[in-house]
């Protein structure tokens, strides 16, 4: 039986000096069954009351822990109280009146000379913890209206631009989960949603990992762990950008406890990594499958036309500050088509013309254009091209299927593309031959080397087979 009850009832309490030895193992049998940390976040401020028919009365300072102890701790606690109070009828939480927590927090030195383990002083209010503490600084260009839109990213934009008008109200896409790779612009999305909902009037965090695990760890050491907890619940959306560098158990764990007490409570929650939510290991598996659970986009690697496109935004920039800075079409055509990386790399790339615009005082030719961005493209790494997108690829190519390709089928329709993806996997990958037979079905390596072998001889003797393998070749490259 749990009863509810938000106001103390005229009955004599039970100070914490003059508690039962029993509440005490009641209290001890938490923290060892459920942490340190655990214990000292959601049980340190609970206290016993009074029994009252065969129910343990227990109080807490806040209506918000009084919540989260009824939602997840209540079987528990029950079987506890019962145990060791006799409480069989259950127990009850309350929340205590400002002037009986005051009366508490005063008495409280003295029990604490006593404990071996001493509770946590209550902390002094907070006007604003969230500024105090934590709250990575927006940068103000950065908004939905400055995010250049292209077919890698269009996904990730719409639902970035329909969350931040959502917030506030029940959407389906919670968490949004948004994962690339450096330089995709998954930092410039998150960050303008939330100054989107800043604008509309909503109460935003946005933290950087780093920034999220210094507040947290500060909150603990100056004792305001709680209420930074309370007040960083109450906010209409939380954005944490770099999620992957979260680290530390007790940091896990709190970032774990946020998202289900935000989502559960309907607010919005915004994530952003570099990879799946599957594959950030060092989160609990249950924070990511939560991760998982809501809208999970990838913002893909920019296409060309993207990459003209903010090129072009970012030298009309410079241009707007140097009258001088002039760059032809045909030079940004050439530099967006070789930085085929990332979007930091074009931003690189206008500051190096810029430098060869002003310093020589000549105009740019793609020859100049070319020396300027020489260590950009020379740095590229080469693409990491997958045996699976072989075979896709192969076999889309010559109207057979995947399943075609590992089978053990050996007409002439289907033998021809298996040693053509066979060749391409030796040569583009770094996988070796009982690797690659392997993924052919479970075939020997001799297989595979009579295949690589066979393709070879034929390059040298057909042309249209070199064609159309240089081809495949430079398809799965770009």
């Amino acid at each position: 039986m749990l009863l509810d009850s938000d106001s103390a009832k005229d009955h004599v309490s039970i100070e914490p000096a003059s508690a039962p030895p029993a509440w005490d193992r009641v209290r001890q049998r938490l923290r060892a069954e459920l942490g340190e940390d655990v214990f000292s976040s959601w049980f340190a401020r609970m206290e016993l009351e009074r029994l009252e028919d065969d129910v343990a009365i227990v109080s807490v300072p806040t209506r918000f822990l009084k919540s989260w102890i009824e939602t997840h701790y209540v079987e528990r606690v029950k079987i506890l109280v019962a145990s060791e109070l006799g409480a069989e009828g259950g127990f009850a939480v309350e929340v205590r009146t400002v002037n009986r927590e005051q009366a508490r927090s005063v008495a409280r030195p003295a029990a604490m000379v006593a404990s071996p383990q001493p509770r946590p002083a209550v902390p002094a209010p907070a006007t604003s913890l969230l500024a105090d503490h934590l709250g990575s600084p927006l940068d103000r260009r950065l908004s939905l209206s400055s995010f250049l839109v292209g077919r890698s990213n269009a996904l990730a934009f719409a639902s970035a631009e329909r969350i931040a008008a959502l917030v506030g109200s029940p959407s389906p896409y919670n968490p949004l989960y948004l994962h690339a790779g450096v330089g995709l612009g998954k930092t410039h999305l998150v960050q303008a949603v939330a100054q989107e909902a800043i604008r509309l009037g909503k109460k935003v965090a946005y933290f950087t990992a780093d920034k999220f695990m210094y507040g947290f760890v500060s909150a603990l050491k100056s004792q305001t762990a709680l209420t930074f907890k309370e007040q960083l619940r109450g906010i209409d959306l939380l954005v944490i950008d770099d999620a992957q560098f979260i680290q530390g158990r007790s940091v896990q764990q709190e970032f774990g406890h946020t998202i289900n007490a935000l989502i559960d409570a309907g607010k919005q929650v915004v994530v952003a990594a570099d990879r799946l939510p599957g594959e950030l290991e060092s989160l609990d598996e249950r924070v990511r499958s939560r991760l998982a659970g809501g809208l999970v986009v990838e913002i893909g690697a920019l296409d060309e036309e993207l990459r003209l496109k903010i090129l072009t935004a970012r030298l009309n920039a410079l241009s707007a500050v140097h009258p001088t800075f002039q760059i032809s079409a045909e030079v940004a055509s050439y530099v967006a088509h070789a930085i085929t990386t990332n979007g930091r790399d074009l931003d690189g790339a206008a500051n190096r013309l810029l430098a060869h615009s002003t310093l020589s005082g000549t105009a740019l030719t793609i020859e100049t254009a070319e020396i300027a961005i020489r260590d950009l493209v020379r740095l590229r790494e080469p693409k990491r091209v997958r045996i699976e997108d072989i075979q896709k690829l192969v076999a889309a190519r010559y109207n057979v299927s995947r399943a075609d390709i590992l089978s053990e089928r050996r007409t002439a329709a289907v033998v021809k593309p298996r040693q053509i993806a066979m060749y391409l996997s030796k040569s583009l990958t770094l996988r070796s031959l009982p690797e690659i037979g392997r993924r052919f079905g479970g075939r020997d390596h001799t297989t595979v080397l009579h295949a690589v072998r066979k393709i070879e001889k034929a390059l040298g003797d057909d042309r249209t087979l070199n064609d159309e393998v240089e081809l495949l070749k430079r398809m799965l490259m770009d």
